[in-house]
């Protein structure tokens, strides 16, 4: 059981950087903020869930008993599905290499929840920890004014790629070697950015990337020694009731450095028909995926390739919603559709297989899904890009970035967007 009280704050901004230092004395720390995007499927401004210390956790590291978590007492559980989850669900498997460690799955049921909607912050706390809500709120108040909330920052960081520029290029043309074959639609492919020997400041890195990209569904994750900071645009599946909601990124244009010609960039964007065709076919896999579990005649593509503009670059993003029983268990929804569409290809259990084969290391956490289940069985999960991965304890740092490959693609152009998209996470790491 959780008990509940709330309390006026009047400087939300200020709040979140409070309650993130706030988190700093928490080894299982997950912060879901929205940096106030909001649409018809929003929940909250901002959410974060901290398990005490010294104390361990509830933890669940497999499906089995993450079923089980969800079928038995009614509560809220938060963590993540990492890519290779796909080789449980589908007859795949994966030898590359992988630096960082992540388990496949890992979810923890916090002690402490803390809220923050327009301008209220609301604790959900377990009762056996219910006496320190007015305490925390203390701290945290006094935290908003004091100087140097975040903390230390790091040195410049020395990255590397795993692979060349030559080496992209000529996978690349095996890929499109394969789609002229027929041998899938659509594929999309990923290389990682990484050093190794080298110490960063997590909270400090997530403040920064999260203030240069500010996007809908940013998330900073601590596990013990294990971090991610996020500053993902899209959405890969969300439950509310009976309605399920995704919502697929597939193209991309930088911002414009004039008024002008941003908009020129974006209505560019909105009307390639590249970029379109990657979009539409995603969509289509993402309509067959959630009619998986769909109420006959529910699964409705409520916008098609509407452009989005952030901080740093247009998205193109389609919405699509579907109605499903409410006997159905949350997490076959996510079995049923895992991976996202947007980071594999079309067809999906191809595409898989075939990226699989060219890429040069395991996409772990990354391409992967952050997020939550709450006590009524709604869940939230927004799709792993645009993040560094860092594990402490082999002070190894990571970020990959990939692009859709397409029949129309051009292999210098697909190189150029996964630059694109690593501007604002190397800005971070490089410049310390």
């Amino acid at each position: 059981m959780r008990s509940s009280h709330s309390f006026p704050i009047s400087n939300p901004a200020q709040c979140k950087e409070a309650l993130l230092t706030w988190s700093k004395s928490y080894d299982h720390v997950l912060w879901l903020d929205s940096n106030d995007h909001t649409d018809a499927y929003s929940t909250f401004d901002a959410l974060l869930a901290v398990a005490e210390q010294p104390a361990t956790p509830s933890i669940v590291t497999t499906t089995k008993a993450l079923h089980s978590a969800l079928s038995g007492e009614r509560d809220w559980w938060f963590g993540y599905f990492a890519y290779e989850l796909k080789d449980e669900l589908e007859a795949l498997s994966s030898t590359n290499f992988d630096g960082l460690g992540f388990p496949t799955l890992y979810f923890f049921q916090p002690a402490k929840i803390i809220v923050l909607q327009h301008n209220q912050l609301r604790f959900l706390y377990q009762d056996m920890c219910s006496g320190d809500i007015e305490h925390d709120f203390s701290q945290i108040r006094a935290l908003e004014t004091a100087e140097g909330r975040v903390g230390e920052k790091h040195s410049p960081v020395a990255l590397q790629l795993r692979i060349s520029k030559a080496e992209y290029l000529a996978k690349v043309g095996t890929l499109l070697q394969h789609i002229h074959r027929g041998d899938l639609y659509e594929a999309n492919f990923c290389q990682e950015f990484y050093a190794e020997n080298t110490t960063i400041a997590p909270w400090d890195t997530y403040t920064r990337l999260n203030a240069l990209s500010q996007t809908p569904f940013a998330a900073f994750l601590r596990l013990k020694d294990r971090y991610l900071m996020c500053a993902s645009p899209e959405r890969y599946l969300k439950k509310r009731e009976q309605t399920v909601i995704s919502q697929p990124i597939k193209g991309t244009a930088a911002r414009g450095t004039t008024l002008q010609e941003d908009q020129y960039q974006k209505v560019q964007l909105a009307a390639n028909p590249k970029e379109r065709a990657e979009n539409i076919m995603i969509t289509d896999l993402v309509r067959n995926d959630l009619s998986k579990s769909a109420l006959k005649g529910s699964v409705h593509v409520a916008e098609c390739c509407k452009v989005y503009t952030y901080k740093q670059v247009h998205q193109m993003i389609s919405t699509i919603t579907a109605q499903v029983p409410n006997t159905k268990p949350p997490l076959d929804l996510i079995r049923e559709t895992f991976p996202m569409g947007s980071m594999t290809g079309a067809p999906k259990i191809a595409a898989m297989k075939i990226i699989e084969a060219l890429e040069a290391t395991k996409r772990g956490l990354y391409s992967g899904a952050v997020g939550y289940f709450d006590p009524n069985g709604n869940f939230d999960f927004n799709v792993v890009i645009r993040s560094i991965l860092y594990n402490a304890a082999k002070k190894y740092v990571s970020f990959s970035v990939g692009s859709a490959i397409t029949a129309q693609s051009q292999p210098e152009q697909e190189y150029q967007e996964c630059l694109l998209k690593a501007n604002a996470l190397r800005q971070v790491l490089e410049t310390g």
